[in-house]
């Protein structure tokens, strides 16, 4: 229950712990996981049916793709459960442990990043609810009997009262927890990497403010000194490496399929002409591209921080210390050249160079697609 306690992680821990997904195991997982997972299904024999009719197949495919991810997340998480709280467990231990320094630098890099975890996930979690709200709310303004996301079940004609309203009434409700199942891991990640961001800055810190260490203190109590940066930073590169290990194969998936449903929501712009559409679109658009950017903007800080510690090192009094102590830092040196990476399946690290490539190439497949249809 640490991970309650912590309040840099506590928002998403949280609402994973009300819906069960991890902490406890009740019947809230079921009633979320399971009707959510059978009306992907239906989303995806929509698509189907639709075949043919681009416009309709975009939109639909936005949406079934869309919830695909989110309980492709949570079987995920539910699945490797004991890993995600050990994690967060030590995550809460960590952010602790860095709490118990005395020192007005430190507690104001906490209290920084803290703040920007939990707006963060405060943020997603009210933008989530406003989208998803655009999401019911949307069909009813269309003057025709439409759903909020296509859905198809064979041999029966949902658009029918009072299976219509029935239909609509279901996927309004579980709109909720699908939100749910989809936003706080995009939290999860931000925050997991911010903490990894506190523990890195508080290491720059401690590494150039060395010096001091030397006016008042023998080498004996220096090399103890140095001896814990060195424990502190290999404890750094495993918390990276831990969650790599949690997300990578996430974003491999979102690599995949977002780049794709991002160019086709830009080949939709160009052919729709409903003003209502276009502003639907977009908004959807702009939900994808903040959920991309909020993975690739903290991997980014994450691998540009970790290499600055080797600067902070070299900040350091190395000139006026014993060579055992010159050899230690030399080592945190050396470490730090090469850069703590969260990747994308294991195979290119995430970072904004690597998310404007995403975009060129989606504009690029976007600018070849309307070519062909026109």
């Amino acid at each position: 229950m640490e991970a309650l306690d912590c309040s840099l992680l506590s928002v998403n821990v949280r609402v994973w712990r009300f819906w069960s997904f991890v902490l406890v195991h009740n019947w809230r997982r079921y009633i979320s996981i399971i009707p959510v997972t059978v009306l992907n299904v239906f989303m995806f024999v929509d698509l189907y049916r639709a075949w043919g009719n681009i416009e309709e197949v975009i939109i639909n495919a936005y949406f079934a793709v869309l919830y695909f991810n989110a309980v492709l997340r949570t079987l995920i998480l539910v699945y490797n459960r004991k890993k995600y709280e050990c994690f967060l467990a030590e995550a809460a231990r960590i952010y602790k442990e860095i709490q118990i320094h005395k020192d007005e630098t430190i507690a104001k890099i906490i209290n920084t990043y803290t703040m920007r975890a939990r707006g963060i996930s405060i943020a997603n979690l009210m933008l989530g609810a406003f989208i998803s709200s655009c999401f019911v709310v949307y069909p009813l303004f269309t003057r025709q009997r439409r759903l909020p996301y296509g859905m198809f079940i064979p041999g029966i004609n949902i658009f029918h009262s009072p299976l219509y309203e029935i239909s609509y009434i279901a996927q309004a409700v579980l709109t909720f927890p699908g939100c749910c199942m989809h936003i706080p891991y995009t939290s999860f990640f931000a925050t997991s990497t911010l903490l990894g961001m506190i523990q890195i800055k508080t290491l720059q810190y401690r590494l150039r403010n060395f010096k001091s260490i030397l006016s008042d203190r023998g080498d004996t109590d220096l090399k103890r000194k140095l001896h814990k940066l060195i424990q502190d930073h290999l404890r750094i590169i495993r918390f990276v490496k831990n969650i790599n290990d949690l997300v990578t194969y996430i974003c491999l998936i979102e690599f995949l399929l977002f780049g794709l449903i991002l160019c086709a929501l830009l080949f939709l712009l160009n052919v729709i002409n409903n003003m209502a559409q276009v502003m639907i679109v977009v908004a959807y658009i702009f939900t994808m591209l903040a959920q991309l950017l909020a993975f690739y903007w903290h991997s980014n800080e994450i691998r540009e921080e970790s290499m600055k510690i080797a600067e902070a090192a070299y900040s350091g009094p190395w000139l006026d210390v014993e060579n055992s102590i010159k050899k230690k830092l030399l080592l945190i040196m050396m470490r730090a050249q090469r850069p703590l990476e969260i990747t994308v399946g294991n195979l290119y690290p995430m970072t904004l160079q690597m998310f404007q490539s995403l975009l060129n190439a989606s504009y690029s497949y976007f600018t070849i697609l309307r070519k062909v249809y026109s």
